[in-house]
């Protein structure tokens, strides 16, 4: 084979041809992988917070495709054309190859990480804001990043937690929340006339503009959840906007109480059964009372 200058010499115009052509393909190449990564991008339905947030992870996502994507395809170009120039691309290629394995072994984690964050962004799992349950972990999420999550939880400590050791997490602050507020009734009351104080204090609640907002649907006396001797347990459902229903679970609470001292239904019976199904054993506890 001839030396490198005579071979550009005798092929100049065919390789410079060739080169151009190597180019060009490059560079059309890298226009299609821009305009398909910015198929990834959401944009912002409106102005929230979390609208914009998901927008600005998309485009992050789309940021690392493209710039990943387009890095492949310049390495492909620059061997080809170092081929065409009639340098052997093997020992390029051996040592990308064995470089790729070194950091493969030394990165498998951050890699898995990575791949999970793109999942969890294309999915939508969650967003920067949301409430979220994830591993033993309750609270908003602060930051998210295709390797990690951080999460403030309940007791403000931020917990950061690698997107590679999510494997299940439950988003609280996606179309509805739920609660369920159980009311032990006293036995010497006729159960109908607790329940028509039941029914009175939770429609008063969804009557009231302050709070009928936030309801979706409820409060709903579904029925009597369990009984024995000392107290009978009806329980209420209702259904909130998200992450609002502790706070209407406690205006109820408060409504019900309201509602039996005005028709003079007794609560001490419930307070004596509060404290006798604490201190039972654990095995011999009674159905839950109102909390």
């Amino acid at each position: 084979m001839s030396s490198l200058p005579a071979y550009f010499v005798e092929n100049a115009a065919p390789t410079l041809l060739r080169l151009l052509l190597i180019v060009l393909v490059a560079l059309l190449l890298n226009r299609f992988l821009k305009l398909g990564s910015a198929l990834l991008v959401r944009p912002a339905a409106n102005q929230s917070r979390a609208e914009q947030a998901r927008e600005q992870q998309t485009r992050a996502l789309a940021s690392l495709v493209y710039a990943i994507s387009s890095k492949v395809v310049w390495a492909v170009a620059v061997l080809t054309a170092m081929d065409r120039l009639g340098i052997s691309p093997v020992p390029t290629l051996l040592f990308l190859g064995l470089a790729g394995v070194a950091v493969g072994f030394g990165a498998q984690n951050l890699a898995r990480d990575v791949i999970a964050g793109i999942y969890i962004v294309l999915e939508d799992q969650y967003v920067v804001g949301d409430t979220v349950q994830v591993l033993e972990v309750l609270g908003k999420v602060e930051q998210l990043t295709l390797r990690k999550t951080v999460v403030r939880d309940v007791r403000g400590a931020v917990v950061t937690i690698s997107n590679g050791d999510i494997r299940t997490v439950a988003n609280l602050s996606r179309d509805w929340s739920q609660a369920f507020v159980d009311v032990a009734l006293a036995p010497e009351v006729p159960l109908e006339r607790s329940l028509s104080a039941l029914e009175s204090a939770a429609a008063e609640l969804r009557s009231d503009a302050a709070w009928s907002p936030a309801l979706i649907e409820g409060p709903r006396v579904l029925g009597v959840q369990g009984y024995d001797r000392n107290a009978s347990v009806v329980r209420v459902q209702l259904k909130t906007l998200p992450l609002r229903q502790e706070e209407i679970s406690r205006e109820l609470r408060r409504r019900i109480q309201i509602e039996f001292q005005k028709q003079g239904i007794p609560l001490t019976s419930v307070l004596r059964y509060e404290l006798a199904n604490a201190q039972r054993p654990a095995g011999d506890s009674l159905p839950p009372s109102a909390h």
